[in-house]
């Protein structure tokens, strides 16, 4: 039988992911502070982990943006990396990714960097394939969806050109 709508996907998971690393002397450079190669392969985890626990596929990242670095860490220091959902469309997810470094002297918590990390659902011949749709219920949701869409339609203002 023939279905003239498509089932509506529900999300697995809405929860956010957090990873914690610790800062070693091969993840600094000679300032010894975190390179940032290795916070943005740690940030790219996390939001590939949130974005195959919201819609239970496999993605691949196709875009990161308006990525922040906001203070160094430093050897030694534990990196505390939070992804969340804030965007979806048909095919692709957006997760906002925020980056804490953690003295462990005083467990002082210092944001050092934030950004967004667009993904696209593949199957296993790397084609794009639908993903559950994310609904924005709280004021924050909203402002970070509007954020993240407006940065997809400057993406792609920009790809067109």
């Amino acid at each position: 039988m023939w279905r003239l709508f498509p089932l509506v996907m529900e999300p697995f998971s809405t929860e956010p992911v957090t990873l914690i690393e610790e800062v070693f002397p091969q993840d600094t450079n000679s300032y010894n502070t975190l390179f940032g190669g290795r916070l943005l392969s740690l940030m790219d985890k996390a939001a590939g982990i949130v974005c195959a626990k919201f819609a239970h596929r496999e993605f691949v990242t196709i875009s990161i943006d308006t990525l922040e670095f906001k203070a160094p860490a430093r050897q030694g220091d534990l990196i505390e990396v939070t992804a969340r959902i804030v965007y979806t469309s048909n095919r692709t997810a957006c997760a906002k990714v925020t980056a804490w470094a953690m003295n462990k002297s005083d467990w002082t918590k210092t944001e050092i960097c934030e950004g967004y990390f667009f993904m696209v659902a593949i199957d296993s011949m790397m084609r794009p394939i639908p993903i559950p749709q994310f609904v924005p219920e709280t004021e924050e949701e909203t402002t970070d969806w509007e954020a993240a869409k407006a940065i997809k339609a400057h993406m792609l203002s920009q790809r067109k050109r």
